[in-house]
């Protein structure tokens, strides 16, 4: 299919976006008002700027949004928090609906604080992060796992985002990957995991190099993608390779799939969940991985030339398709 035949079906399509849906806070800071506090001597952070972008989850249904998919929805938890208004805000002014966002005072909002200096531009100073270390409540967990269950056929594209790092903490749980696997056969989803991608089951499989590598030698003590495709039960395996493009695994079959040439990306930082949003709804539209890859790798071609985590509207897929 074109490239414009592809874009075309999205307005008639939905997607789930499920997970650790996240705020980033992007603070402007200026050098010069660093003079020490009075009280503790300790040298202060000015900020004297600040712009909200939804994160994790949320940068994947920004893209969907973008990209003009008829109806995106997250589900998730956030506190009740003023960060949680805000990414409630950020979500909805994207025309992204929080209906199935769950609040709850038991847990904060899942929040990245990028500190950039005004002088240089440059994200220099160490991140602050809000994070949540203990397991998520179980009040939470049942309303989360209800939702998937009572929802799921309502949406053309699930996407799952695991971006939790600690060991805590995370909306996706092992009874939420459970359920997903329950829910997976004869569906479109996908699970971008950091760190638990050899945990799923039945579900279609996306990590970047570094996190496809590191779930294969932990489980097989070598590098075999056909393998770990085969002990998640993934019918397939998307492996980003960021400048090289994509490799897919396919049941007997790899596919290398390069992505257009960009010779001084502005930042790469949500390239793979730009990938993933266009290649999963591309994916729904043409059924086929190579070609679901190709598009996901176009989107992000676009995205990677924009600072932050950056979308891509039909218009500049399709110029950057030539079509």
């Amino acid at each position: 299919m074109k490239i414009a035949e592809i874009l075309a079906a999205f307005p008639n399509r939905s997607a789930l976006v499920a997970g650790d849906i996240c705020l980033d806070r992007w603070c402007t800071y200026e050098p010069a008002t660093a003079e020490a506090s009075y009280e503790t001597g300790i040298p202060r952070i000015g900020v004297i700027g600040t712009a909200i972008t939804p994160g994790a989850g949320g940068t994947f249904a920004s893209n969907l949004a973008e990209l003009g998919v008829g109806h995106v929805s997250v589900l998730g938890a956030i506190g009740e928090d003023g960060f949680g208004y805000e990414l409630r805000q950020a979500l909805e002014s994207r025309r992204i609906s929080t209906d199935l966002l769950i609040r709850s005072d038991q847990l904060s909002t899942f929040t990245y604080t990028k500190l950039i200096n005004a002088t240089s531009g440059v994200e220099d100073q160490p991140r602050v992060d809000f994070i949540n270390t203990r397991p998520l409540p179980e009040a939470v967990e049942r309303q989360i796992l209800a939702h998937l269950r009572e929802r799921a056929g309502d949406f053309d594209v699930i996407f799952v985002s695991d971006q939790a790092e600690t060991d805590h903490g995370g909306v996706v749980t092992p009874a939420v990957r459970e359920a997903l696997a329950e829910i997976a056969p004869g569906r479109v989803v996908i699970a971008d995991s950091r760190r638990r991608t050899g945990e799923f089951r039945n579900v279609i499989l996306k990590p970047n190099a570094r996190e496809a590598a590191c779930a294969s030698t932990s489980l097989f003590g070598c590098i075999d993608y056909q393998r770990l495709r085969k002990h998640a039960a993934a019918p397939l395996l998307f492996v980003t390779q960021g400048p090289r493009g994509v490799l897919v695994i396919e049941d007997g079959c790899e596919t290398q799939v390069p992505t257009r040439p960009i010779e001084k990306p502005v930042d790469i930082c949500g390239a793979g969940d730009s990938f993933a949003a266009g290649m999963g709804m591309a994916l729904a539209v043409t059924g086929s991985a190579v070609e679901a890859a190709r598009f996901g790798n176009l989107v992000a071609s676009v995205t990677i030339m924009k600072k932050g985590t950056g979308t891509a509207s039909p218009d500049e897929v399709l110029a950057a398709a030539g079509e």
